[in-house]
């Protein structure tokens, strides 16, 4: 599993270098490893109108689904500091995996370890809607 975590740290950082963040000025890059053994990634993509912008984790995800794929297995996320999903992403990470890896990553390519029920405990999920 370190070799999956390492590969998708370098995508992510890689991912990262291509954000569009003039406004926050906290470029994010993402990668997953999906179901069908693509990596996809994503980087944040910010507008003026801050209500359109997207997330990394979000863009890699709407590309695995619109390649024809609907599970990840793992994610990593790469920021200045190792900072998390938001709770957007969280949940749109839910709606695509069981409790996967996902590794945080700094700039300087350091990672550290979660799981996606650490970082969302309670998720809603299918399960929770009327049937």
């Amino acid at each position: 599993m370190d070799e999956t975590r390492d590969l998708l740290a370098r995508h992510a950082l890689e991912a990262r270098d291509n954000a569009y963040a003039p406004y926050s000025k906290y470029a994010v890059g993402a990668a997953l490893f999906a179901s069908n053994g693509k990596i996809y990634t994503g980087c944040n993509v910010e507008n003026a109108a801050y209500g359109l912008t997207n997330c990394a984790e979000r863009t890699a995800i709407f590309s695995m689904v619109a390649d024809g794929c609907q599970q990840i297995e793992a994610i990593a996320i790469a920021t200045e500091n190792s900072g998390s999903p938001c709770g957007s992403c969280r949940q749109v990470i839910a709606e695509f995996s069981a409790d996967i890896p996902i590794y945080l990553v700094d700039a300087d390519g350091n990672i550290s370890d979660y799981t996606l029920y650490q970082l969302l405990p309670f998720h809603f999920g299918p399960q929770k809607l009327p049937t």
